[in-house]
Parts: structure tokens; sequence; C-alpha cells
């Protein structure tokens, strides 16, 4: 098995400059905006992706 994924973007502010927080696994740290989350996988959605045909592009 691979690494999980780690973030790109930081969720409040949107800078890279990410670190691992000392809290635990799925916790960032951002040192722009100098805050902490945590992600975590919820799970697969047992409905799948609903589309509302009537949105579509307009054709």
């Amino acid at each position: 098995m691979s690494e999980r994924a780690a973030p790109f973007h930081c969720p409040y502010c949107g800078d890279e400059d990410l670190r691992p927080h000392e809290s635990g696994h799925g916790a960032w740290e951002c040192a722009s905006c100098n805050r902490a989350f945590q992600l975590k996988f919820l799970g697969l959605l047992a409905r799948g992706l609903q589309r509302n045909d009537a949105e579509g592009d307009g054709t």
C-alpha cells in the first residue's frame, strides 16, 4: 500500500506552505495563516453522484 496523499492547499487561505501538525495522523498546519486543520475520509456514498439534467450545459 502507498502512503496517503497530502493536501496541496490550505482550505482557509489557499496557501501551499503546509506542514504535518504534531497532534497526529491527518493533521496539518498552515504557516501562512497560522491555522491547524485535520482531514478525515468519511467513506463512499452509497447513492453515488446524482446529477440533475435540467441544469445541464444549456443545450
